[in-house]
């Protein structure tokens, strides 16, 4: 299972492993399991947010599972409505306790607008507020990496205008049938490392008839196709699941997509999230 030892180096030189362990909707009482089990298997990268309301258990889980800290890449997000210098210090710090670690490999701003107003107003200089607040942390050792999540060009060329650090990594929406290729190009020209969260749509992709028919060809399973796809985007994975079997099956991905097949993939477009959709970023917005 090479996906799990074969990493990309960002521009600082930090290696980021190529697939980890997306941990949304998993509750804070399961996710400490839900790490060791990953790290039994192989897992090395493993992300969590402030908000996803688990960074305790994802500590405890990173703390106890029996492998040295310097091994595992912890990741996790400043609340999105966070916009401001001072709260964005005390966050960091917030996170820093919550999970129980002595630093943190990579923190992101989790969205460039509040959850509330997504894909709404300027929150320009706010952004730039709390950048200010993760290059200091960054400085001072207690962020080995720091990028953002859901930024579109905008609002990355703010924080290239005004900040000193080019973000490391941007964590976007990225899946069979939404491959947001502008945004990718754009990033990877920046050498900004692209991680694609929900890479098999948040479950969505495993009722598509057209990626179906395609996995049966390669003999492997949806989920199976669309983690490699997205790996062969050049993006870090980051399928989310508390299932031991499931975090197995999703790293057996030592295939490759044909020119053609990715071609193909790469020119659907699946944007229905069905019950899911009133989550800001499902919105469509």
């Amino acid at each position: 299972m090479t996906a799990l030892t074969d990493t990309y180096k960002l521009r600082n030189g930090l290696e980021i492993p190529k697939l980890g362990l997306g941990t949304w909707f998993i509750d804070d009482d399961k996710a400490a399991q839900a790490v060791r089990d990953a790290v039994e298997i192989g897992y090395r990268n493993i992300d969590t947010a402030q908000a996803y309301g688990n960074e305790h258990g994802v500590g405890e889980g990173v703390r106890t599972a029996g492998v040295e800290r310097g091994v595992l890449f912890v990741s996790t997000k400043l609340a999105a409505e966070i916009k401001d210098y001072g709260e964005a210090i005390a966050a960091i710090d917030g996170s820093l306790r919550a999970l129980g670690l002595d630093y943190i490999d990579l923190m992101l701003i989790h969205s460039p607008q509040p959850w509330a107003d997504f894909r709404g107003g300027d929150y320009s200089e706010g952004n730039l507020a709390a950048w200010r607040a993760l290059e200091e942390a960054h400085a001072a050792g207690k962020l080995r990496a720091i990028g953002v999540s859901n930024f579109l060009e905008a609002d990355l060329e703010n924080i290239l205008a005004g900040g000193t650090v080019v973000p490391h990594v941007n964590q976007v929406l990225t899946h069979v049938g939404n491959t947001p290729t502008e945004l990718i190009e754009y990033c990877q020209a920046k050498g900004i490392v692209i991680e694609a969260y929900s890479p098999i749509a948040h479950g969505k992709m495993l009722g598509n008839a057209n990626v179906a028919e395609v996995a049966e060809r390669y003999g492997v399973t949806v989920p199976q196709l669309c983690i490699r796809y997205t790996l062969q985007l050049d993006t870090v994975s980051l399928p989310k699941t508390a299932n031991p079997e499931h975090m197995r099956s999703n790293a057996e991905v030592d295939f490759v997509i044909s020119d053609d097949d990715m071609a193909m993939l790469r020119s659907l477009s699946e944007l229905d999230y069905g019950e899911h959709s009133g989550f800001p970023v499902y919105s469509g917005k």
